[in-house]
């Protein structure tokens, strides 16, 4: 597991650096503007309106394959995945129909501040980019069996074609077309799913268009997709209000929340992804079986996975914030007031990380165990709150109060998720974990101080930039260097596997 989530972040990294030259680029052209707002909620409107059926759908695909597979055999898992796809087709189709009928309601709903041009052109990117949905449906289905299969490279990789293609799209729209921007997208959707294809054939899959209402599993799968598309329901009425407020708030509210939301999204992109892709198909494996005591012995090693890269980056993230968006955006049309703007919901962001990446472990046990129940029921307390702290926060922080009333209530739906885990699974460590963690926090602000002082003395002298890459650079090395003599049990298991290969060689 460890071989492969290493190579899954650093494909990952790859990846999201390829993902943020998309974001840099969109903000150099675009910056925090009409056209930029525009553009992203007509990317956020088709993901949200699928995301309620497509993410419960996607996510309960994995643990009943290997249902079927253990209960049945191929053949019929095979049949059930046709079943799965054909089904979606006809979703899809209703769902765009609908949305090219009540496109300008939908604009509204999302961003209740536009008017004008803003309006318009964003009923005009939704009428396009609502085609991506069907893309995005079978991308959704075909990653899953691919990781069931064990192939976690092609799926992880999809981004780079994706991304590719969206930054030409937005350097080619900055000459005049702006329907590009539109189109780009959609294109790149297709190009993911042609990239999974091979992949997916070479397994020896063959599609077959199959439509059986009565399948027993298909059935179960819309029994245990039900509370994920209500939990996935409540998070997306979050965005939506989120969005909504942002368009109230300031012009080039909703980029800057973006632009924000991207930076957080790299590292927990980089570090939770890679482990839950690989953590959620073995755990799924090991519930079928009725192993628990190897699904709580992954659940713990994933746990202080997690925790051992993200609490450092919370910490970095909290001191550097205005720096790191001067850093990668602060060019083109992204002036100061930008930097300043998206500086401020990034610290606010950055307070939540934590919160976000183990809750995305968390749940996942849930799902392997086919209890959905769970997690719907804390994210909608979790959402509850989020939405009356963001119209508190608002009020007084603008549109940092909107971050981090996210974060808040990221914090409070983990707690919510260790406390129901711990009466659904018993003891799964988390004393050590506890003791690890506290361990994690003290090297991390020791390398915070480090590198702010650093930063600090040198940035007159050599410049914002060129100190704050040292100053990262350097709080790396510390913070590495202290875990390793607080012996950090994830670090010692590290080393001791880093002398086997030395000396099998």
């Amino acid at each position: 597991m460890k071989k492969t989530a290493l190579m899954l972040m650093i494909i990952a990294i790859l990846s999201k650096v390829v993902g943020f030259i998309r974001e840099i680029t969109l903000a150099y052209f675009y910056g925090t503007s009409g056209i930029s707002d525009a553009y992203l909620i007509a990317l956020t409107i088709p993901s949200v309106i699928f995301a309620f059926i497509g993410q419960g759908i996607s996510t309960t695909y994995i643990p009943l394959y290997n249902n079927i597979m253990h209960e049945k055999d191929e053949v019929r898992a095979e049949r059930f995945t046709n079943n799965l796809l054909s089904f979606n087709f006809l979703l899809c189709t209703l769902i765009v129909g609908l949305g090219l009928i009540f496109t300008e309601s939908l604009v509204k709903i999302f961003a209740s501040g536009f008017t004008g041009k803003t309006l318009e052109l964003a009923v005009f990117f939704t009428r396009i980019t609502l085609g991506g949905i069907y893309f995005t449906a079978a991308i959704n289905v075909f990653s899953g069996y691919l990781q069931i299969k064990n192939n976690y490279v092609i799926p992880a990789t999809i981004g780079f074609p994706f991304n590719f293609l969206i930054i030409l799209a937005i350097a080619i729209s900055s000459k005049g077309n702006l329907s590009l921007l539109a189109i780009g997208s959609v294109l790149a959707s297709a190009l993911q799913l042609l990239w999974l294809i091979p992949a997916v054939l070479r397994q020896g899959y063959s599609f077959r268009w199959l439509i059986d209402f009565k399948d027993i599993y298909l059935k179960r799968l819309f029994f245990l997709a039900l509370p994920i598309i209500i939990s996935t329901s409540v998070n997306q009425i979050n965005v939506l209000v989120d969005r909504t407020l942002a368009s109230q708030i300031v012009e080039g509210g909703i980029s800057a929340l973006n632009y924000a939301n991207r930076l957080n999204l790299f590292v927990h992109g980089i570090v939770v992804t890679s482990i839950t892709t690989v953590m959620y198909p073995n755990i799924a494996k090991m519930a079928a079986e009725k192993n628990r005591e190897g699904l709580k012995k992954i659940l713990s090693k994933a746990i202080s996975g997690v925790n051992l890269l993200i609490i450092p980056a919370t910490v970095g993230a909290m001191l550097f914030s205005e720096p790191i968006v001067r850093l990668l955006f602060g060019r083109g049309v992204f002036d100061e007031v930008a930097v300043a703007l998206t500086g401020g919901v990034l610290f606010f962001y950055a307070l939540g990380m934590l919160g976000a990446g183990l809750r995305s472990v968390l749940e996942r046990v849930f799902y392997a165990l086919q209890d959905t129940k769970t997690p719907m029921l804390n994210a909608t307390l979790a959402v509850l709150l989020n939405i009356i702290l963001n119209f508190i926060l608002a009020h007084y922080l603008g549109i940092g109060g909107l971050a981090l009333a996210t974060s808040i209530a990221s914090l409070f739906c983990t707690c919510l998720l260790f406390y129901s885990l711990r009466k659904k699974l018993g003891a799964f460590g988390l004393w050590r974990i506890t003791g690890t963690t506290i361990k994690l926090i003290s090297a991390s602000l020791i390398m915070g101080l480090a590198s702010r002082w650093i930063y600090v003395s040198l940035q007159v002298k050599w410049g914002a930039n060129q100190a704050l890459l040292l100053a990262m650079g350097v709080g790396v090395l510390v913070y590495f260097f202290l875990i390793y003599l607080l012996k950090v049990q994830e670090v010692e298991e590290f080393k001791v596997y880093l002398q086997k290969k030395l000396s099998s060689r």
